[in-house]
């Protein structure tokens, strides 16, 4: 399993319980892969000593917060086995589905299987409302086979992982991607729970960043959308083109201001709502350039002889918690 975790002191300890008692019924070997984002509290020191007591605890660091994505894509990369599993650290996806998973996955031999939130009645409104219009505009943009109110909580057979190594993107949004690629899939329900312990890591501001950053990467869709509001800039100036004509033809030409107030408000506004779309897509361009890595490893428990030996890709079950 693959679990990104950021600050996470708090819930660790009913994490591992829940979890190792579900993985341990699997009575299949398995490995857990602890991804520290750049902790800034008791977490590392935790995992420490988590680890100390469960041998399969594997902890991944990353030398920064470099955020919940990179951190799930550092994990899912460096993970070992015939299935990875993510998992988010909060338990608001419960850890006892994983069984479900794993049995749909062998009996109808797919490649993906995702947790959706079939209840999410203890998420506030505004949290249900923005994940709606969230996977509504994915739908749209990117295809139906994106499955709606599937968050980061998936099984991924490593044909899938060596899939998502070869794209040459930097950093992908995975709950995109992973539709995207088209392999056999299915689903499992589950109800969602309020998070265990702590605070949420995905305040507004970054649940604004990702959808921003989910539609850049898939669609061209805003640089059309750019080009239709210059066709009504353009559509507009000739009304008040026409406009200014008849006024002037009426000799009513002193009280024409109001209008070109409002076309040098319109077009401004155009302009740079147009030159702010295509600056999303220049960065994008920029950032590819500059062919940083997503993340920094600053250590791994694991031997990487181990890690890279293909006998063990092959045979183990590998559970990463991300």
């Amino acid at each position: 399993m693959v679990i990104p975790m950021f600050n996470e002191e708090g819930v660790l300890p009913l994490l591992a319980h829940r979890l190792r008692a579900t993985l341990d019924g699997l009575a299949e070997p398995y490995e857990v892969v602890a991804v520290d984002d750049g902790s800034t509290d008791g977490t590392p020191a935790r995992l420490t000593g988590l680890r100390a007591d469960w041998p399969q605890v594997r902890v991944l660091r990353l030398r920064r917060n470099s955020g919940h994505q990179a951190a799930l894509l550092a994990g899912v990369f460096r993970a070992r086995g015939s299935y990875v599993v993510s998992l988010d650290a909060d338990l608001q996806d419960p850890p006892e589905v994983i069984p479900e998973m794993l049995r749909r996955a062998r009996a109808d031999d797919l490649d993906v299987v995702y947790g959706v939130r079939a209840d999410r009645s203890r998420d506030t409104v505004f949290k249900r409302w923005t994940a709606t219009g969230y996977y509504r505009l994915m739908r749209r943009l990117v295809g139906k086979q994106v499955p709606a109110q599937a968050g980061d909580f998936r099984l991924l057979s490593r044909a899938v992982v060596a899939a998502l190594r070869d794209l040459p993107e930097r950093a992908p949004v995975l709950r995109l991607v992973v539709p995207w690629l088209g392999f056999p899939s299915g689903e499992v329900t589950y109800q969602r729970a309020e998070r265990a312990a702590g605070r949420t890591k995905y305040p507004l501001s970054r649940m604004a960043g990702l959808a921003a950053e989910s539609v850049t990467s898939f669609s061209a869709a805003p640089l059309r959308v750019a080009t239709w509001l210059g066709l009504a800039g353009v559509a507009v100036c000739g009304v008040l083109l026409v406009v200014a004509v008849a006024a002037w033809a009426a000799g009513a030409t002193v009280t024409g201001w109001p209008s070109l107030y409002v076309a040098v408000l319109f077009l401004g506004a155009v302009q740079l709502l147009c030159l702010g779309l295509l600056g999303e897509y220049v960065a994008r361009i920029y950032t590819a350039v500059q062919a940083r890595p997503a993340y920094l490893v600053a250590s791994d428990t694991a031997d990487d002889r181990v890690a890279d030996s293909p006998v063990e890709q092959a045979d183990s079950l590998r559970c990463c918690l991300l």
